[in-house]
């Protein structure tokens, strides 16, 4: 391991790197269990730790409550069947993870400790990740329930009760603990959706164009930041907002929230929108050989299906035809992703 990757790891267990520095440490510990160079140096920072006889004062309770959380979120996330072999290498990856957050955090402490000031006091940020490919369920700490997919982060600060509020990047679906006095607020840049108590989808990845919501129980509000525009939505009703323009139609909640159970719904939706979401779907690249292709619309419900199933299965009810090129080693020592070619049938 390099010296600057330790001064990476250092940057971010105290909370001071950028999201690029914060992507690589998430990815390393949560990849990295047969990492021997960074398992020696977590063995090392641990054995210097309990020998220092000054850390022995050092009252930890604020942060035994943050891995009790930790805790709560991992044995829920445990009754999802689907997830279980993710979870165990996630909760691998977090309690070495805990361990450099721990000493950090005890300095931290110390260091407040001398100012007269208490870590209760200051805002802590937690972040749930779901990696590309996978889906994750979370409990926040005000008892809000929910699902990330795949490629997608749930951000909030703690303490987190009074003041409800989580930044998306990704698509997450939400069932939201009723407070009227403390409303449940999700920023996704240039919008916000607040809430008191209710079940809706939202979804806002950084690449797409626009912004979606589907709610599927109780009412929204949708926040418009740069028009200060609000705009409430019922039961069964989808917003997108794109182009600072807003839209809202009524539409079958099940379709866009089928993929917290493991359903890929399409319904009559354009190619281009069909590739996107088999990408984080299957964690692939797919490529659309004919332009012409972006004028078809596809349906179709996949429940736990192989890709090679899907593909199959679009290509006897569409004009397609596909090549699935396998991963392959690169120079570098990574692999380059498994990639579907999607091409129009010759009448």
């Amino acid at each position: 391991m390099k010296e600057n990757d330790l001064d990476k790891i250092e940057r971010y267990v105290n909370g001071v790197s950028d999201d690029s520095e914060k992507a690589w440490v998430e990815s390393l510990f949560l990849n990295g269990e047969d990492n021997n160079t960074l398992r020696h140096l977590l063995e090392k920072d641990w054995n210097s730790f309990i020998s220092d006889p000054s850390t022995s004062e050092v009252n930890l309770s604020y942060l035994l409550d943050r891995v009790h959380h930790m805790i709560r979120k991992m044995e829920y996330r445990k009754k999802q069947t689907g997830l279980r072999r993710f979870i165990r290498i996630y909760m691998k990856a977090a309690a070495i993870l805990l361990l450099p957050l721990m000493i950090a955090g005890g300095l931290v402490y110390s260091y407040l400790a001398q100012k007269g000031e208490t870590t209760a006091s200051q805002q802590v940020s937690s972040t749930i990740f779901s990696p590309k490919g996978a889906r994750v369920s979370f409990l926040l700490p005000d008892g809000t329930s929910g699902m990330l997919n795949s490629n997608s982060k749930l951000t909030y600060s703690l303490p987190f009760n009074k003041k409800r509020q989580v930044s998306l990047e990704g698509e997450a679906w939400f069932d939201v603990m009723k407070d009227e006095e403390h409303p449940f607020e999700i920023n996704t840049g240039s919008s916000t959706v607040k809430v008191l108590g209710t079940r809706f989808n939202v979804m806002a990845y950084p690449e797409e164009s626009y912004v979606e919501v589907v709610l599927q129980e109780g009412k929204v509000d949708f926040l418009d930041k740069t028009g200060d525009r609000t705009v409430t939505m019922l039961p069964s009703e989808r917003l997108v907002f794109r182009s600072s323009k807003i839209s809202k139609t009524v539409a079958d909640p099940s379709k866009y929230i089928g993929w917290t159970k493991g359903r890929m719904v399409f319904n009559n939706d354009p190619m281009g929108e069909v590739a996107r979401r088999i990408e984080r779907w299957y964690n692939v690249k797919v490529v659309l050989a004919d332009k012409e292709l972006e004028k078809y619309s596809f349906r179709g419900t996949f429940e736990d299906d192989k890709l090679e199933e899907v593909f199959r299965l679009l290509s006897l009810t569409s004009p397609i035809r596909y090549k699935i090129t396998p991963r392959k080693l690169l120079p570098d020592g990574t692999y380059e992703k498994e990639k579907v070619t999607i091409y129009l049938k010759k009448r």
